[in-house]
C-alpha cells in the first residue's frame, strides 16, 4: 500500500488549506490510513495534469489516481472495506451525497466571500497574483470589495447553520456518537477558514463551535496541530 496525496498549500508548505483536501485528510485518518503528502500550489497545474485533474485533492493509490474529495471518500470506503466505515452503510453514503452538495454550496459558498481577500496573504507572489486575477474575474470586483460586508454577512451565515446547530443539540456529531464523513464534509471548510483567515465565523457559545472544537481534537488533534488562526 502506497498512498500519496496532492494537497493545496501557500507560501508555507506545512499549512494545507483546501476545504476539499481537509475532507480527504480527515477521511484518511478515519480509515487509519497514512499518505505521503505532496504540497501543490495554484499555478502548478502541470504537476497533476497527468492524473487528468487541474485541482486538488488528487490521491494516488499505487498507480491509481483518484480525483475529487467525494470520489476519494467513496474509493477509500470501497477499496478498504475492512477499515472503519466512513458512511456506516449505503444509506449513510446516500445521505452524505446530499450533505456533500450542501457543504459545497452553502458552507464553502457562504464562507468564501468572507475570507477571500485574506487568502492571497498566505500565498507565494505568483499564486497570489493568479488567485486575485481569477477570483476578481469571477466576482467582477476587487477581492476587498467582495469581503467588505463580512461583519454583517456573517450574521446571515450563522443563521444558515440552524439545521446543523439543531442537530448538534441532540448528538455530538452529524454521524451520531462518533464522527463520520458527514462531519468531515462540513468541517473541511471551517478548517480552511481557520488556516487562512483570522475572521471569526462562529461565536464561542454556539453548538457548532463546540462541534468544531471536537473535530479539531480528533485523531490526536491532527487538525488543531496544523498551523492556523485562533478563530
Amino acid at each position: 500500500m502506497s498512498l500519496k496525496l496532492y494537497e493545496l498549500v501557500g507560501a508555507d508548505a506545512g499549512r494545507p488549506f483546501s476545504p476539499f483536501c481537509w475532507r480527504t485528510r480527515m477521511a484518511l485518518a478515519h480509515k487509519g490510513l497514512s499518505a505521503e503528502t505532496i504540497p501543490w500550489c495554484f499555478t502548478e497545474k502541470e504537476a497533476i495534469a497527468p492524473h487528468k485533474s487541474d485541482k486538488v485533492p488528487v490521491l494516488l493509490d499505487g498507480e491509481t489516481p483518484v480525483v475529487d474529495s467525494w470520489a476519494i471518500a467513496n474509493y477509500l470506503e470501497d477499496r478498504y472495506p475492512d477499515r472503519p466505515s466512513l458512511f456506516g452503510g449505503e444509506g449513510g453514503r446516500a445521505m452524505a451525497r446530499m450533505l456533500n452538495w450542501w457543504g459545497d454550496l452553502s458552507i464553502v459558498g457562504g464562507i468564501f466571500p468572507m475570507i477571500i481577500a485574506d487568502i492571497p496573504l498566505n500565498l507565494k507572489p505568483v499564486d497570489a497574483a493568479y488567485f486575485r486575477k481569477t477570483r476578481e474575474a469571477r466576482f467582477g470586483k476587487p477581492l476587498e470589495e467582495v469581503m467588505a460586508g463580512r461583519d454583517k454577512a456573517v450574521e446571515g451565515f450563522r443563521k444558515s447553520l440552524d439545521p446543523l446547530r439543531l442537530t448538534l443539540k441532540t448528538q455530538q456529531f452529524l454521524g451520531g456518537a462518533a464522527p463520520n464523513y458527514a462531519d468531515y464534509i462540513v468541517f473541511g471548510p471551517f478548517q480552511w477558514a481557520r488556516v487562512v483567515s483570522p475572521f471569526r465565523l462562529l461565536a464561542e457559545d454556539d453548538p457548532v463551535y463546540a462541534w468544531r472544537e471536537r473535530l479539531l481534537d480528533a485523531f490526536d488533534g491532527m487538525a488543531r496541530k496544523s498551523p492556523g488562526y485562533p478563530a
